[in-house]
């Protein structure tokens, strides 16, 4: 990685004793969609926040492109977008209104709002309800209308909490697209914090896994189910042309393999070890063939699930 975006190093927060992250370290690069993962509680929220400059780490560093967040908030500001899971606007003013307003708070003003706010606004899709009161809109509508809010900066990095939850399928697909466009075709950073795991193995680069405010897991998807293969972690799925109940238990005999599971013709076999040339031959033995043989790639939801049973 080039010099990184974000960098925390031994970030730690405690709150009347209790620890809410725990001596956390990460970077992300420029131009990354970074997806940020725990459950509520796991201090993901507390790490945005420090980040940001929002509050003091009690002990620890925390970095947004070389600004030390603790002591110099304003720089990171100046740089950074930043969406909560609950927007707030003034629901009684219209979209354009509200991002006009928001453009005078940021010091932008006349020529220079009205192209920002309206390039904002196409590039989220809003400009046909432009004026209408946003307390009519829907909470996708306001949450597209945050991130028209964030482009009005022109930020370097993006910071979202949880910015699908609540929101129907269409528009969690047009949150998504937008913020691939906004990481591929404008070259903004994202860090993204979610517990929906699907969409963030459809859109994140690389993932953090945050349990109990320590990072257990850091590293892209396919990094990450490599680590659990080579942890002796191997899954493959075999097909074969006919399925019994002596071929069942002559592969489940096979030094090495720890569980079978079957559907249809399909077999799903985990092991310590790399058990494919004993597999093969116990189906041969078994009367059966194999029509295909694979290893199985990991989901997200596998990885996460891993990491927080170990927790």
């Amino acid at each position: 990685m080039a010099s990184p975006v974000v960098e925390a190093s031994e970030l730690t927060k405690v709150y009347n004793g209790a620890t809410a992250v725990d001596r956390l370290s990460l970077q992300i690069g420029e131009g990354e969609i970074f997806g940020f993962l725990g459950p509520n509680g796991a201090g993901k929220t507390t790490t945005i926040l420090m980040l940001l400059g929002l509050t003091e780490p009690t002990s620890g560093v925390a970095r947004v492109y070389g600004h030390d967040s603790a002591r110099e908030p304003m720089k990171v500001k100046r740089v950074t977008g930043y969406l909560p899971e609950n927007v707030g606007f003034y629901e009684d003013l219209t979209a354009r209104q509200n991002l006009a307003y928001i453009a005078r708070l940021n010091g932008i003003s006349g020529k220079e709002a009205r192209q920002k706010i309206e390039g904002a606004l196409d590039a989220v899709g809003l400009s046909e309800v432009a004026s209408k009161e946003v307390g009519k809109f829907s909470k996708g509508m306001k949450q597209r209308l945050g991130i028209a809010d964030v482009l009005i900066k022109n930020p370097r990095l993006v910071i979202m909490d949880e910015p699908t939850t609540g929101i129907d399928p269409a528009g969690v697909t047009h949150i998504l697209d937008l913020i691939v466009n906004m990481a591929k075709q404008q070259g903004i950073t994202i860090m993204l914090s979610s517990h929906l795991l699907y969409q963030v193995q459809k859109i994140c680069d690389r993932v953090g896994i945050i349990a109990q405010g320590r990072l257990v897991a850091e590293g892209s998807i396919q990094d990450l189910g490599r680590r659990m293969t080579s942890e002796g972690q191997n899954v493959i799925e075999v097909e074969v042309d006919r399925l019994s109940s002596g071929l069942m238990e002559s592969v489940g005999r096979v030094a090495g393999v720890k569980n079978v599971d079957s559907v249809g013709s399909l077999l799903t076999i985990r092991s310590d070890r790399d058990v494919r040339a004993g597999v093969s031959k116990a189906i041969v033995e078994s009367g059966a063939l194999t029509l295909g043989m694979k290893s199985h790639d990991y989901a997200l939801e596998e990885i996460y699930l891993k990491y927080f049973t170990e927790v």
